[in-house]
């Protein structure tokens, strides 16, 4: 399966200078693209969320401070890692910039060897940084894919999915604070069962913000989706504010979770993408 390529959005109202950097970028293995003014940068950072924004703080219209400042109000482009791109070389305007959040900074005229590395390091920081779900704090991404991979030489596991339906419909009613919380609850009760009746090898982690992968023996597998049908089934309504608890059928799309389950003797698998593809058709 192709590695896939880090997303480099470059903002810098100079054409010429965001044209260079457009191409340079793509040579070495990135998807570039630009915006020249501060409105499309946001615009374009919300829609296509890149991995990194390289920001000129001179722009025509907003300056890169208030690009800086939008991309980390909102929640969609908080963590996108930003470099400054500037000709200014004060303390004042450097501090400035670290207030808002920015993670390097570097000035006009720039080397391109030094501004590739300092690119290079801050996608490897964000990277270590998303190992792990920033809500639930449970392991996610590489961390989730290299234990799957040790089922393919492993010959007692079975895996768990446990997926969280409708949260999104929950969060537009009452907002990203409850959501989030709907999440981090689901994501213990899961964990205190898997401590409660679960080995000492058993792993936890996400597919997805809202599926939870599970990795146990099959000696344990009955007595944790047991507990954790028992507990979910039992906590989900008190997510709704008492007012909404009883209306069952007149709230669209209320949370609920569903479960599958996949073992070794289901096998043998070729790869980790044919794990997670019959995982996801094995709903109990």
């Amino acid at each position: 399966m192709p590695e896939e390529k880090s997303t480099i959005l470059v903002v810098e109202d100079d054409v010429d200078v965001a044209d260079m950097l457009n191409a340079y970028f793509r040579v070495q293995g990135y998807e570039a693209i630009t915006a020249n003014w501060g409105e499309e940068a946001v615009r374009v950072s919300n829609s296509s969320q890149p991995d990194l924004v390289i920001l000129d703080i001179r722009l025509p219209d907003i300056d890169g401070y208030e690009v800086a400042r939008r991309l980390r109000d909102n929640r969609r482009t908080a963590d996108i890692p930003i470099i400054f791109l500037t000709e200014k070389r004060e303390r004042a305007d450097r501090l400035k910039g670290l207030q808002l959040g920015v993670d390097d900074y570097i000035t006009k005229p720039f080397d391109i060897q030094e501004l590739r590395l300092r690119v290079r390091n801050a996608l490897r920081r964000s990277m270590m940084s998303t190992l792990t779900n920033t809500v639930t704090g449970l392991a996610e991404g590489v961390l989730v894919d290299e234990r799957l991979s040790e089922c393919l030489i492993e010959r007692d596991w079975v895996l768990l999915l446990i997926s969280l339906e409708n949260l999104d419909s929950f969060r537009e009613s009452y907002g990203f604070v409850a959501s989030d919380d709907v999440q981090r609850a689901v994501g213990l009760m899961i964990y205190n069962a898997l401590r409660g009746v679960g080995g000492p090898n058993d792993f936890l982690g996400h597919l997805s913000p809202t599926e939870f992968i599970l990795v146990t023996g099959s000696g344990n597998v009955s007595a944790l989706i047991e507990r954790i049908r028992t507990r979910l089934d039992q906590s989900l309504d008190y997510f709704y504010p008492l007012k909404d608890r009883d209306q069952e059928g007149r709230i669209d799309k209320r949370l609920s979770v569903w479960m599958s389950q996949l073992s070794a003797q289901d096998g043998p698998f070729s790869d980790l993408d044919q794990i997670k593809a019959e995982l996801m058709k094995r709903r109990i």
